[in-house]
């Protein structure tokens, strides 16, 4: 298995990706109770990068989450979450993204800027990723890595359901992280 490092020449990697499903996690934190944090992640998901190494610019990015593939390990909080109080699922089945810049920030860091559509609200959002690396697999894909995270107020997506604390405070908080760790796979 030939591996490249990081900082490794991009113009190699143009092409086409899709991401990986079984080697991908596209998660999520949020404080609960206001003492501890719960993590999730959707297990159903698609994307497409078409990568352009000499022009990372014109870079774009595609993914659709299907919000019914929420898993939080405990399925009463899920059906919860599936509700119109939360992602409405029956009415917005899908979470979308869509890229409108892609910006080199340094070596093996990017941002990527788009458009993230949750129950038909979309706002823009900028994701800094780090480039984990690139590496052919045994079955001779060559597959690429990268992790990033952004902080997002759910109400802005209009997700706006709580309860308040008989202590203060309340069960959910509006900031929400979302994690992404990576792995696409180039077409041939």
């Amino acid at each position: 298995m030939s591996t490249q490092t990081p900082t490794a020449d991009l113009a190699q990697l143009t092409g086409t990706y899709v991401l990986d499903p079984s080697h991908t996690r596209i998660g999520f934190v949020a404080r609960h109770a206001m003492v501890t944090k719960v993590r999730g992640a959707f297990n159903e998901f698609e994307g497409t990068v078409n990568f352009d190494g000499t022009n990372p610019a014109a870079t774009a990015v595609t993914v659709t989450i299907k919000a019914a593939s929420i898993d939080t390990r405990n399925a009463q909080r899920d059906e919860h979450l599936r509700s119109n109080d939360f992602l409405a699922m029956d009415e917005y089945p899908e979470i979308t993204f869509v890229s409108t810049a892609f910006r080199q920030t340094g070596d093996d860091t990017f941002d990527l800027v788009g458009d993230l559509t949750v129950r038909g609200v979309t706002h823009p959002v900028t994701i800094p990723f780090t480039y984990e690396g690139s590496a052919a697999d045994p079955f001779g894909n060559l597959r690429v890595g990268f992790e990033g995270a952004v902080t997002i107020n759910r109400k802005d997506y209009g997700v706006t359901w709580n309860a308040a604390l008989e202590t203060g405070g309340v069960l959910v908080s509006d900031k929400v992280v979302l994690e992404f760790e990576i792995s696409a796979i180039k077409q041939s």
